[in-house]
């Protein structure tokens, strides 16, 4: 049995930056990366962004972890954590110790009953290249999810010039992030792109005819398309940490310094659920932002600093023509003030609660994120009229975001 210094359960984005952090501050400690998809880590967002759009090509995701000198284990899965021993197991039985162990084990997409297995679930970069390969033989797609993947994945096949239809049980897309005006705006920005939107509408079967898919939703109506997917988030991987003895809740609870309720193994990226300072709240983040600060934060506790992570995390997407920057909590069950500089086109906007901003959207403004965490960590308590202006409603000058 070979035993790590550093040992990682998952092989994305939080691995990556935390196999760098420690290379960082350990030149020779040896680490151990176990990931169960055949790659190893990339770059996430292009999946969805601008893979499609040609800004990038698929050899410009990878992240070149092996560069680091780690054991990269690939199609390898851990499926249990022995913390008494300091030992995890694998899918093949082996064990392989460790002197400090990080789990970014990242969600599992969430999955439609009954789906016939004739459903897509869009994640990993695979379901990148088998989705571009579809999208250059096959003309109609249905996407089922109007949240952030859901959203992207039918803005990017329909800029391909492919027949989108979107189904979603939301009256508009984004319904959970945009206050209800800017979500419904949205349904009639992507019907002017072509996009079919399906609002309110629950899938109720999937069934397969010949090489179509159908999709049966709650109106009594049947919907045949050449291929569906699906963008309905994750659910965290938790549960080879909840059998270790490790404390769960909303994924795997960490302290301020990434640390789980046992000493020496840590979590970060969409896995890890911590308390950020400036909302003082439990929280997990499933973006870029979070998994790249917080594995850094992680590799470098690991290997001996004391960092706390109070970081607040912002993501950001294109659709179509629009793009937004949101920082913080930006629930629309929060109270939304919108701060238009032209309505549905440019502005911002501040969820509150108890008169304090707890999350800002920037539609269509850039280089404002420093700003609106500024706001969001200063907990101040401003009336709902007081905030508008508080962030200019137009995109930082070049070089000063």
């Amino acid at each position: 049995m070979k035993t790590y210094k550093y040992l990682i359960v998952g092989g994305g984005m939080a691995a990556d930056s935390a196999v760098q952090a420690i290379r960082s501050n350990d030149e020779e400690g040896s680490i151990g990366v176990f990931t169960k998809e055949n790659h190893g880590p990339y770059d996430r967002p292009p999946l969805s962004k601008g893979l499609w759009k040609g800004d990038l090509q698929l050899d410009d995701v990878w992240r070149n972890t092996s560069q680091f000198g780690v054991d990269l284990h690939l199609s390898k899965a851990v499926t249990g954590v022995e913390p008494a021993r300091n030992v995890v197991r694998d899918d093949a039985g082996q064990e392989h110790g460790y002197e400090k162990l990080l789990l970014a084990t990242g969600g599992a997409p969430r999955r439609i009953d009954n789906d016939a297995g004739a459903v897509m679930y869009f994640r990993t970069v695979d379901d990148y290249i088998k989705l571009d390969k579809l999208s250059r033989e096959r003309d109609s797609f249905g996407v089922i999810g109007g949240g952030f993947i859901g959203s992207e994945i039918a803005a990017a096949l329909a800029a391909r010039g492919k027949q989108v239809t979107m189904v979603f049980p939301e009256k508009g897309i984004g319904e959970a992030i945009f206050p209800p005006a800017l979500s419904v705006h949205l349904n009639g920005a992507f019907e002017e792109r072509g996009v079919v939107v399906l609002a309110g509408r629950l899938v109720k079967g999937v069934a397969r005819d010949g090489d179509r898919v159908v999709l049966a939703t709650d109106d009594g109506k049947k919907h045949p398309f050449d291929a569906v997917v699906a963008g309905l988030g994750i659910v965290p991987e938790v549960a080879m940490a909840s059998a270790a003895g490790i404390n769960v809740g909303n994924g795997i609870v960490v302290d301020r310094f990434l640390e789980t309720s046992i000493p020496g193994i840590f979590s970060a990226g969409d896995v890890a659920c911590f308390t950020n300072p400036a909302l003082d709240m439990p929280m997990r983040f499933e973006h870029e932002d979070n998994a790249n600060t917080s594995g850094e934060v992680a590799g470098r506790n690991m290997a001996g600093e004391r960092v706390p992570y109070d970081h607040l995390p912002f993501f950001y997407s294109d659709l179509f023509d629009d793009g937004y920057e949101s920082v913080g909590d930006v629930s629309s069950r929060l109270d939304v003030v919108m701060d238009w500089r032209t309505e549905s086109e440019e502005g911002i906007g501040y969820y509150m609660k108890d008169g304090k901003v707890r999350g800002v959207l920037l539609w269509n403004v850039f280089g404002r994120v420093e700003e609106a965490r500024s706001i969001i960590g200063s907990r101040r308590t401003y009336a709902p009229a007081d905030v508008k202006g508080l962030i200019p409603t137009e995109s930082a000058p070049e070089g000063e975001a």
